[in-house]
């Protein structure tokens, strides 16, 4: 029986892990994209490379809130079936879709609020910056 509930445990924590490292992976292309984009602009001497990144950085944090979303609902399954002596060893989130764990409210989370409005502002920053000004 406890072996059961430890298996199950690691099963939910191998998703979480999974979740994060894809969060965590965004991320960083969300970084490198900005980034490539900013070298093509300055390169070519079009700001028009750094639009791109508009509709980049929309894609990504939807993507980062759905990753995020889900790792919070496993998190919650895993703390539930922690407290449980029964393992049915089910994978099932649904009860836990609701208020923070939410995926509208992880899309405004402080945790991903503060990684994409800044990464907006550096994008607005930079398109005023390479703008020339007569």
């Amino acid at each position: 029986m406890i072996e059961d509930k430890r298996k199950h445990l690691e099963f939910i924590q191998n998703v979480i892990t999974r979740m994060s490292t894809n969060s965590f992976m965004l991320r960083g292309w969300m970084v490198t994209l900005v980034s490539a984009l900013f070298a093509l602009a300055a390169k070519d001497a079009q700001p028009r490379y750094v639009m791109v990144t508009w509709i980049a950085i929309p894609a990504f944090w939807l993507l980062d809130a759905f990753y995020l979303s889900q790792e919070r609902q496993f998190r919650g399954l895993y703390d539930a079936v922690r407290l449980k002596d029964a393992t049915d060893y089910s994978m099932d989130t649904s009860p836990y879709n609701s208020g923070c764990n939410s995926w509208s409210a992880t899309f405004f989370s402080w945790t991903l609020i503060g990684f994409y409005v800044s990464m907006g502002l550096i994008v607005f920053l930079v398109k005023f910056l390479l703008q020339p000004h007569a």
